[in-house]
């Protein structure tokens, strides 16, 4: 078979497998299917199916293949990126700072130092840190691996517990924007190159400017137009960041955080988000299982992934927990607030993969995170759902 045959082999694997699981399984409760996509994404990777398999992996996922899927993936995780980056409302973040900053602040200091600490219990052992990484660079990328917030995903979910909506909905909105413009200043952080520092200056400098063009350009188009334009200007962000250094990913995200909301019709942006999610996004799951390895052996990778599991949910809800003590919230909420934003999918593992490309962690260290990720995520719904219930019984009762 010629390589464009193998290809649409692995496509209709990538869809295929999920989905029947996914609908036959009836996961959708504790595993929705990006969920599924993602663990999918694991099994068909070199650790399980490649093992089990050897002579069926490599003739599918060949060289040339798995550069084509690449392509797709990388331009599926800037879509999706740059959509996070535009649904931030850092104006309702504004209007309630006080509480916004605490709580904020509080859910991602508390998982981000226990994380700190579990990175510094991964670096007893040898095989978690990358070639070029520092030992600063690895424990604080591991740490904030822990402290992520999956924006979008968090949005998909909190549509299905019904509570987007609701007031309390919109509040863990507004603590995870401002999350979210954390994590990506770390990051930029880890990655800062002292060898291109001027380089990294200049796009800064030069994106500054363009976005202020930018921004005016936007405000005289047609909406219909500033769809194209956004992805025009998607492009050439993403490659301003990769060519200085910063990563592709950076640039996406900095491309979605310098356009306005109100720019664009807000259902036709969640539709987006929803098709980008359907089309081209499994392939992106795909691409990251593959980078999955199990060389340490499976008991470690495990017990490392549980070791980042416990920090994580313990330092978001104890972190939470503080916020609502001092905010005086009612009893309940800083529960359900805090298991809905240690849900980590998707951000993280694209996190994740950029510390993997910059070689700050290893493979073995980014199958661990990938398993934390999955596990944090398929915990969030059971979880919530009967406290969002004793919740409202309680309201009712009180009213």
């Amino acid at each position: 078979m010629n390589t464009t045959e193998i290809f649409l082999i692995a496509m209709t694997i990538i869809f295929t497998v999920p989905y029947l699981i996914w609908r036959l399984g009836k996961t959708d409760y504790y595993a929705p299917l990006v969920v599924v996509q993602i663990i999918t994404g694991i099994l068909l990777g070199p650790g399980v199916l490649g093992r089990a398999f050897p002579d069926y992996y490599s003739f599918v996922f060949t060289p040339a293949v798995i550069q084509s899927l690449n392509g797709i993936a990388w331009w599926a995780v800037m879509l999706f990126v740059m959509i996070a980056g535009i649904e931030l409302d850092l104006k309702k973040a504004w209007a309630h700072r006080r509480e916004s900053s605490i709580t904020a602040g509080l859910a991602l200091g508390m998982p981000l130092l226990f994380g700190c600490v579990a990175a510094g219990v991964l670096l007893l052992n040898d095989g978690w840190m990358g070639p070029r990484a520092l030992t600063w660079q690895f424990v604080l990328g591991v740490g904030m691996a822990c402290a992520v917030t999956a924006l979008p995903i968090l949005i998909l979910l909190m549509e299905k517990l019904e509570v987007l909506r609701q007031p309390i909905g919109q509040r863990i909105l507004r603590y995870a924007s401002l999350d979210d413009i954390a994590i990506w200043g770390v990051l930029a952080l880890i990655l800062m190159d002292w060898e291109r520092i001027g380089r990294q200056g200049a796009f800064l400098v030069a994106f500054a400017v363009a976005a202020w063009l930018f921004h005016h350009l936007m405000q005289r188009l047609a909406e219909r137009d500033r769809w194209y334009v956004a992805l025009i200007w998607l492009a050439v962000v993403s490659f301003g960041a990769d060519w200085a250094g910063l990563h592709f990913m950076v640039g996406a995200f900095l491309a979605g955080a310098s356009m306005e909301a109100e720019w664009f019709n807000q259902e036709k942006m969640d539709q987006l988000r929803h098709h980008v999610l359907l089309v081209i996004m499994p392939v992106f799951f795909l691409s990251t299982g593959l980078r999955t390895n199990w060389a340490l052996g499976g008991e470690a990778v495990f017990v490392g992934a549980a070791l980042l599991l416990f920090a994580s949910i313990t330092g978001k809800l104890l972190g939470v927990r503080l916020a609502g003590r001092i905010l005086n919230w009612a009893p309940g909420e800083a529960s359900i607030i805090g298991w809905l934003l240690q849900t980590k999918a998707l951000i993280m593992i694209i996190f994740a993969n950029i510390l993997l490309d910059k070689q700050i962690i290893t493979s073995e260290a980014f199958t661990a995170l990938l398993l934390m990720a999955v596990v944090s995520t398929m915990l969030t719904v059971p979880v919530v759902a009967p406290k969002l219930a004793r919740l409202k019984e309680l309201i009712f009762r009180t009213s």
